[in-house]
């Protein structure tokens, strides 16, 4: 684990663990929580990512594959060590990892694509719960409280023609959310969901796209100010420093161009 914060011991400074750190919404989030003064561990795939992110931030990273069930595991010892070197327990985790993969249809799409997204988007976030709810009640047990946010989708709220697998994987998460919620029922964890719609972050879309980036930038053309990373990470940080007796079940953020998943207006927006 690298830690660019420092050693010194914050008793009353947050703590939060981010996935998918790396780019888009991760790294904005991280970047959000740290200029708000948390204590910010942000884990992804790519430790050159990571270690430019902890430059400029101050943050710790650590390199974690949330599909490695050995490695999502050993996230507990790494942020044991983490505490015993100063830093303040984990409070808050916002779950963010994920991934899309193509946009063709039911029955033309890739079997293990499918797999892979819902190894990433559900599972993933499924094996760091594992770790980190009890470490998040350990917390809550000292300071009242702690937190849970997922980054789901609206189209895992509605679906649309060649997003069924991405759709079906974020419906999943979000159900799991949900069902996490009443589980937790009676302990003062809050499980909260932030459900972005177009978000211009060309990389996640590349990648969907197979790097075909003439079709990426076609997704956004005409659009007028689609969200951004950093809109997303103001929601998420917002829900996370609420009065720790409001629960945000689950906040749906679009773009005005888009009215709903399936609803995009392409040019200028203009009273009538």
């Amino acid at each position: 684990m690298s830690d660019h914060s420092a050693s010194t011991s914050h008793p009353a400074r947050r703590h939060a663990l981010v996935t998918g750190a790396s780019s888009g919404i991760g790294a904005a989030t991280v970047r959000r929580l740290a200029a708000a003064g948390w204590y910010v561990t942000g884990v992804a795939r790519r430790a050159d990512r990571l270690e430019a992110l902890a430059a400029d931030t101050g943050c710790s990273v650590h390199v974690l594959d949330v599909t490695d069930d050995a490695a999502v595991a050993g996230l507990a010892d790494v942020l044991r060590a983490s505490r015993e070197s100063g830093a303040p327990p984990v409070d808050a985790v916002v779950l963010n990892a994920g991934l899309a993969i193509g946009v063709d249809p039911v029955v033309e799409a890739s079997t293990a694509d499918w797999a892979r997204m819902f190894d990433v988007n559900v599972l993933g976030a499924q094996r760091v719960l594992r770790v980190l709810v009890p470490m998040l009640r350990d917390a809550a047990r000292a300071r009242g409280g702690a937190d849970i946010v997922a980054v789901t989708s609206t189209a895992g709220q509605r679906a649309y023609e060649g997003g069924a697998g991405y759709s079906a994987s974020k419906a999943g998460l979000r159900i799991m959310m949900d069902a996490l919620r009443l589980e937790l029922a009676g302990e003062p964890l809050r499980v909260m969901q932030v459900a972005p719609g177009m978000v211009r972050t060309d990389e996640f879309t590349l990648n969907r796209l197979g790097g075909d980036a003439e079709r990426a930038a076609a997704l956004y053309e005409g659009v007028d100010r689609p969200l951004t990373a950093a809109d997303v990470a103001r929601v998420i940080v917002d829900a996370l420093e609420l009065p720790p007796h409001i629960n945000v079940d689950e906040v749906t953020m679009r773009p005005v161009a888009q009215a709903a998943q399936h609803k995009l207006v392409r040019g200028p927006l203009n009273p009538r």
